[in-house]
């Protein structure tokens, strides 16, 4: 072979012996789609707000002062009742016979009471006449003393059974509305055992309950008009509402506290659901942003803003405040206007390529458009 071809053989094979051991270029980085979100676009930040019942202000659990057998039970739940309305009867067989006999004492001891005043009188007369001495007459009187103490014993006791026996009888304290039946006829019930719960007519009350942290955010609202605004389910009109009362205590298994707001004039139904909500200083002063926008960095919290006209991102530190929901409330590090990253953020770097996501729908129409 002559020597020029081997050279040129040689240097073709080094070439490729280069070319192989050689690291490709790398590919570029793909520019990632990612959800943002216009901070203070969403509208200002409540306060807080939570789900409400609207109840009466006066509900009460009505039942029997005495025991028996529920004979009988004259409404059901939601009816409309009058003050005084018969709501429901016990067998009142045995506190009859109680009465009658009751009744049968008292006569017994009226009369007895009638012969001992006479009894008394005539030895008055003999005495005065000289016939019967002061120990007969002293014997009369107190016999008819006895004789009166057991027609008031027997007069208590003819009164107490008409009582028992009128107890048979559940009637309506006031008017309103039955809102729970705990018992049915033939029931056999104890005394004070609950048979049905009455909303009075009246005011009303949005009921709802706020957790350890907010307690005493709300109990500085007590007393003010307007403090609150009750928005009920499906209906746009915002009722003003005044925080009436605080429980005391927290609830041993929810943790949160019981809070009242007295609705005024409001016309709303009962058991129905609203929404309770106020705007607090921390509240007006703060951006919203949903909780997905919020990462770590190293001890604090920090958000990813788009630059759109660079179509990258970069790390912004914010300060944040309470949560509200799904939310958290920004007070510091964001202002009204800027973009934030609420998904895909655990892949992002400083200065990374994205762009924003849109939905398949709205990417068709752009391009039909265009």
């Amino acid at each position: 072979m002559p020597q020029h071809v081997l050279r040129a053989a040689t240097g073709l094979f080094i070439l490729s012996l280069l070319a192989a051991c050689s690291r490709p270029e790398p590919a570029a980085e793909p520019v990632r789609a990612v959800r943002t979100l216009v901070v203070g676009a969403q509208g200002a930040a409540p306060g807080a707000q939570y789900a409400a019942e609207i109840r009466a202000r006066t509900e009460t659990a009505l039942s029997f002062r005495v025991a028996g057998r529920l004979d009988a039970r004259g409404v059901d739940n939601g009816q409309r009742v009058a003050a005084g309305q018969l709501l429901a009867r016990l067998d009142p067989t045995d506190y009859r016979l109680g009465q009658q006999a009751a009744e049968a004492g008292l006569s017994a001891a009226r009369t007895s009471l009638e012969q001992a005043e006479a009894d008394l009188q005539r030895s008055r007369d003999l005495r005065a006449q000289g016939f019967v001495g002061p120990a007969e007459l002293e014997r009369r009187e107190n016999a008819a003393k006895a004789a009166r103490a057991q027609w008031e014993q027997a007069r208590a006791s003819s009164e107490g059974q008409g009582r028992q026996t009128e107890y048979t009888r559940l009637t309506a304290p006031a008017a309103g509305v039955v809102t729970a039946v705990l018992a049915e006829p033939g029931q056999v019930l104890a005394a004070g055992t609950p048979v049905l719960r009455l909303a009075h007519d009246g005011p009303l009350d949005a009921v709802f309950q706020v957790p350890e942290d907010q307690v005493s955010k709300v109990r500085a609202l007590v007393g003010k008009a307007g403090a609150l605004t009750v928005v009920a389910w499906g209906d746009s009109r915002e009722w003003p509402a005044r925080v009436r009362e605080v429980a005391g205590a927290a609830d041993p298994v929810t943790r949160t506290f019981a809070v009242r707001a007295d609705l005024g004039s409001a016309t709303l139904a009962l058991g129905q659901t609203a929404v309770a909500r106020w705007t607090s200083a921390e509240g007006a002063a703060a951006l919203r942003v949903p909780l997905s926008a919020v990462v770590a960095q190293g001890a604090g919290s920090a958000v990813w803003l788009l630059d759109r006209a660079s179509g990258s991102v970069r790390l912004q530190t914010v300060q944040v405040g309470t949560a509200q929901g799904n939310d958290l409330l920004i007070t510091g590090g964001l202002k009204a206007g800027d973009e934030v990253v609420t998904a895909g953020t655990h892949v992002l770097t400083p200065g990374q390529k994205v762009k924003p996501w849109q939905a398949p729908a709205a990417s068709a129409a752009s391009a039909a458009a265009q």
